[in-house]
Parts: C-alpha cells; structure tokens; sequence
C-alpha cells in the first residue's frame, strides 16, 4: 500500500516538468494508472476478515475499506477531466497548485480509508480538510466562496472536539486504540453515553446529519467542479465509514441511542427531500438531495446490522459515482450558460438530446431505478430498516416518494419550446461525454455483480 501512495504522490514531481499543452493529458492519464494498479494488483478478498491484509498498526485495508479506496482513485481522473475547462486560462504553476492539491487530498482521503487506528483515523480525518478549504478559497466560483470555507471549517472544528476528547479518553482507560483490538472487548467495557456521542458527533457532521449540514449546500454551490465532485464522491463518506467502523466496536452498541438518530435521519432526509422541491439554484438541489441520501445511510447504520452496514456501504459507492455525474452535469451546464438556476436550462432537450440522454440515465440511477446499484443498497437498507422497526415503512415510503417528484420534475425541464437563450447554448464536448461514460461504467459493472459489495459484511 506504501507503493500506492508514493506512485501518487510521485505525479506531482513529475508534472513540473511539463509544458503547459501537455499538462492536463499527461497528469490524466497517470492518474487513470492508479485505480487501475489497485484493482489488479492489491489482494482483495471480499469474504476476508477484518483488516486481514494489514502490514502494521497504522494502517491496512480490508474489504470495507478497499472498495472506498477505489473510488477515491476512479474520482482523481475524472476530477482531472472536469477541471480542464475551468483551469485552462489559469497558468501553469496554478494549475500545477490545483493538481498538488487535488492529489494531497485524495492522499489523506486514502490514508483515513485505511487508517487501523482511531487516533490515526481522527488525524487523516481532519488534514483531509486543508486542501479542500484552500481549493474552495482561491478557485471558488463567488465571492460566497469565503463564508462557504468558513462554515466548512468551523462545523468541522466544533465536531471534531468531542471526538478527540472522546479519543483521549479511551486511549487512556484501554491504553490502546487499534480497532482489531477494541473489537475484542466486551460490550460492557463502557456504557457510557457522552462517549457514545463524543465520538460519533464529528461523523455525524460530516455524513452531514440533518440539524448539521447548512455548511454542504454552501461548500457545494461555491467549490469548483473538483471540489464539488470530491465532497459528493468521498468526503461526505467519510462520516459514513468512520460509523460502520465504530458500530464493529461491541462497546458502541447502544439500542437507546441509535432510536434517536434513526428518528431524527429519517425525518431529516423528509425535510431535504421537501426542500429540494422548491430549490431554484442547480447544486444546490443536488447538495440538499445528497443530505436526503446520507441521512438513510445513516439510519441504516445505527441499525447495527449486517443488512444494513452492507446496504449502507453499497449506497456509498453508488452515491458517490451518481452525485459526482449530477454535479459534472450541472457544472456543464453552468460553464456553457453561467448560471446556475434551474429554470434557464428549460426545453435544452431538443438542441441537446444526448445531454437530455445523460441526465435522464443519471437522475434515474440518483431515484434507484432497478436494475441500478443504488435500487440494490435501498433495498437491501428499507429491509434493515424494517426488520429494525416496521413503523420505519411510511417514512421510508415518503422519501422515495418525494425523491422521484423533484427528480423527474427536474428532469421534465429539459422538455418543451425553445427559449432565446437555449438556443445559443453548445452540445457537450467528447471530453465530456468520455467523463460522464466513466461515472456509469464502475455503477454498471458492479451491477453485474452486485456481490462484489453486499457480501462484504453479510
């Protein structure tokens, strides 16, 4: 895994070199190397027991974390597509600090994925912050882009407290914090609730919860179209797989708890479904339905079952491939109209039919559509859910049901008479096309075999 990460880190000293025409293509396709090299040469046993290809008590990877770690390398290339556009008139020593930043960024986001201990965990979890803020501050779209870092930081900050506080004391009472270990002890080595919460309070924040997540609509609407891919792909993740991780922990288990977040999810993921519905900006009806989505992962999680940590896992994945392609989509929109309201982009349908093409293929994966990867992780989470509590049902109902109105409505925009202003809009680029074509291939071959997940935990 070293190997890994100094091949990747190794783009950046290379690129140096280049001349500014062949930046993008030579910083592309070596980034294309790496996921690549994971999948063929990394060992990956989905039946394998807990980080059983770990080399130390650093770090390791286990078939939790490896499929996250492959998405963080499919997501740097195609971040790399989408930049071009946006970065071509920048020069090149500031798009050799875009890059440098892209790739420190997915570096931490690798190193937390396969991080073996909490306080390694928590110090990964945090540093994946800076590039994204410094990206968001000096290549943000407005002038908002300010008040958006600030709120990325600030809610981060007083989430993470709790969590170190939290960290320091286990660290202390069970003088160790490698997780293999903590799996081991009883589940009456604490039962004490403020730790419970301590410790989940960061994650919490970051997946966001509902309560927690006015910083996301902001960050997504001011980052740059790499930012915005990497916070829908990945980062908002980050809070899933730190809960999975803990809920393997026996002494995390509490049944008391976990009624009250499942309750406040649920109802959170209600509440953002419904205000999508009277969303005028582009991204962020596409942030706000990203909320709606992590708040049923993260019901399904503090089910504390095998279903549901195996559905939640899958619609991380599955999330992460179809909200990066709707922020591309809409970023593609924007460069071509330099808007981001939703209403501008009405009857594109018969100047841009593949356009309308791709937007119908990825809103129908985004409302889990059968046969796609996200129609399996709901399933297999609206069956955790109501093997945990049936009265789960109607909630879980009204968010499919709220979730394909603003979806499709979204969707039946593109369709009608042509206004002034659509007509002078361009058709989509190959680059584009080849860009949206890379989100889906992952989503289709993982369709084909969906026990290249499901099984992980079950």
């Amino acid at each position: 895994m070293l190997k890994m990460i100094l091949t990747l880190l190794s783009i950046i000293p290379m690129t140096i070199c280049l001349k500014k025409k062949f930046f993008w293509t030579f910083f592309t396709s070596s980034s294309f190397i790496m996921p690549l090299l994971f999948f063929f040469l990394t060992p990956m046993s989905f039946n394998s027991s807990f980080l059983m290809h770990s080399q130390n008590k650093m770090f390791g990877f286990d078939s939790i974390s490896s499929p996250l770690v492959f998405l963080s390398l499919w997501i740097l290339p195609l971040m790399a597509l989408a930049s071009q556009h946006h970065m071509k008139k920048e020069p090149l020593s500031y798009q050799l600090l875009y890059t440098m930043f892209l790739i420190i960024m997915q570096t931490f986001l690798i190193l937390t994925f396969l991080s073996t201990n909490l306080l390694n965990f928590y110090i990964m979890f945090e540093s994946s912050l800076i590039p994204i803020l410094l990206i968001i501050f000096r290549w943000g779209s407005q002038k908002e882009r300010i008040n958006a870092g600030i709120y990325l930081l600030f809610y981060t900050l007083i989430g993470s407290f709790p969590l170190l506080a939290s960290l320091l004391f286990l660290s202390n009472s069970l003088s160790t914090l490698y997780i293999p270990i903590l799996m081991m002890k009883s589940s009456e080595t604490f039962n004490n609730p403020i730790l419970w919460l301590g410790c989940f309070s960061a994650l919490l924040i970051k997946t966001p919860l509902y309560g927690f997540h006015l910083w996301l609509p902001k960050a997504h609407v001011e980052a740059t179209i790499a930012g915005s891919m990497t916070l829908a792909a990945l980062m908002l993740k980050l809070g899933g797989y730190g809960m999975i991780r803990l809920s393997l922990i026996p002494f995390f288990y509490s049944p008391n708890l976990s009624l009250i977040l499942i309750s406040i999810a649920l109802w959170g993921a209600i509440m953002t479904s419904l205000i999508c519905l009277r969303q005028t900006d582009l991204k962020a009806l596409i942030a706000y339905s990203s909320v709606s989505h992590m708040g049923l992962m993260t019901a399904s999680i503090m089910t504390f079952s095998s279903w549901g940590l195996s559905g939640a896992l899958m619609m991380m994945i599955a999330h992460g491939l179809s909200s990066s392609a709707l922020f591309f989509l809409a970023n593609s929109n924007y460069e071509k109209t330099n808007t981001r309201t939703i209403i501008i982009f009405r009857h594109t349908q018969v100047i841009l039919p593949l356009t309308s093409f791709w937007w119908l293929l990825i809103i129908l994966t985004n409302i889990a559509m059968p046969p796609s990867i996200n129609f399996i992780s709901e399933i297999t989470i609206m069956s955790s859910l109501f093997l945990w509590s049936p009265l789960t049902f109607p909630f879980l109902a009204l968010i499919m049901i709220v979730t394909t109105t603003y979806s499709m409505s979204m969707f039946m925009l593109t369709h009608g008479k042509l206004s002034k202003m659509t007509k002078l809009i361009s058709p989509f680029s190959t680059r584009e096309h080849l860009t949206l074509f890379l989100h889906l291939f992952p989503m289709i071959a993982i369709m084909l075999n969906p026990t290249f997940i499901i099984n992980i935990i079950c």
